[in-house]
């Protein structure tokens, strides 16, 4: 395998006697990359990402995760991925620096906890038992215990549920300087804006299969940007080739285009010729949430 891929997945399927979990997908991580598996509930994420865990078998496909084929369980695997589950039971009373002391005697080498705890933001929570910890607080913890063995590879589930804004932005900080540290990282995450925000490339799964593939440019291509702006004037003066692919409501105009550099040109060019204000002209781009429902909606259409 290319020593620049963490993850290569080929033809990946699961199936039970009931569905298929997983449809044969195939797509690949690159080493220092933040890669985000999105998809609703029954999508396919959470089997996709146990088997690449190791802890769950497939049914039949290739799976490489930094070289390793994750069903064999090697203790070398194991120590090479990190991983930050949804949800954790710790001891309530014991304290942090506890914990992460617990934790480091699962590995021949762990890394140092003091430096673990600082680069987790834990620094003035160290001697603070769990219970007193906020859930931004616990999240961290449970960031630094995944980064205890030191892994090349972090499976980061939902990494901010239940947080408030102001927590979930200094968490995106956190995983950023993660990204700085050279991990790879594979987030699953419900928060579009969150997924935007960190990963550099996006899958996006319903049903099993994967729809859509690459980074947000990729994704966006061929996609429509919106393009707004009012207009008092006589409508039959507006392009027949913009008329077409606009609509109007209260004097508002409403653009829908796959080529918005063109199509602005045009407008910009007809309105210097007429002398016409563009009044509140703006464009904007698909986000992550508006591909993302439209991905799940193309999935749905026979």
């Amino acid at each position: 395998m290319n020593s620049d891929i963490a993850i290569k997945v080929t033809n990946l399927k699961k199936y039970y006697p009931e569905h298929k979990a997983v449809n044969g997908i195939s797509f690949e991580v690159g080493k220092g990359e933040i890669f985000a598996l999105l998809g609703p509930n029954g999508a396919g994420k959470t089997t996709t990402v146990e088997i690449l865990e190791g802890h769950r078998d497939r049914t039949s496909g290739e799976v490489s995760v930094l070289g390793y084929d994750p069903k064999l369980n090697a203790p070398e695997f194991r120590e090479s991925i990190g991983i930050v589950l949804q949800e954790t039971n710790l001891d309530p009373y014991l304290k942090v620096e506890e914990i992460m002391t617990q934790f480091a005697g699962f590995y021949k080498n762990p890394r140092n906890i003091s430096e673990l705890i600082s680069i987790t933001g834990l620094d003035s929570f160290r001697n603070y038992r769990y219970r007193k910890l906020s859930g931004g607080q616990k999240r961290r913890l449970d960031v630094a215990i995944g980064l205890i063995g030191d892994p090349e590879l972090l499976f980061l589930d939902e990494p901010t549920t239940g947080f408030d804004p102001s927590a979930r932005r200094d968490a995106w900080d956190m995983i950023s300087e993660l990204k700085n540290l050279g991990k790879t990282i594979l987030l699953t995450t419900h928060y579009m804006e969150e997924a935007e925000v960190l990963a550099d490339r996006f899958a996006l799964m319903n049903n099993g299969f994967i729809g859509k593939i690459g980074t947000m440019d990729e994704l966006r291509n061929s996609k429509n940007s919106t393009i707004k702006f009012d207009y008092n004037g006589n409508l039959d003066m507006i392009p027949e080739n913009i008329r077409e692919i606009c609509s109007i409501t209260n004097k508002k105009i409403t653009i829908q285009s796959n080529m918005p550099t063109q199509t602005l040109s045009t407008l910009t060019l007809w309105a210097l010729n007429e002398n016409i204000d563009l009044q509140n002209l703006s464009v904007q781009a698909q986000s992550l949430e508006e591909i993302f429902l439209e991905s799940i909606k193309e999935s749905k259409t026979p």
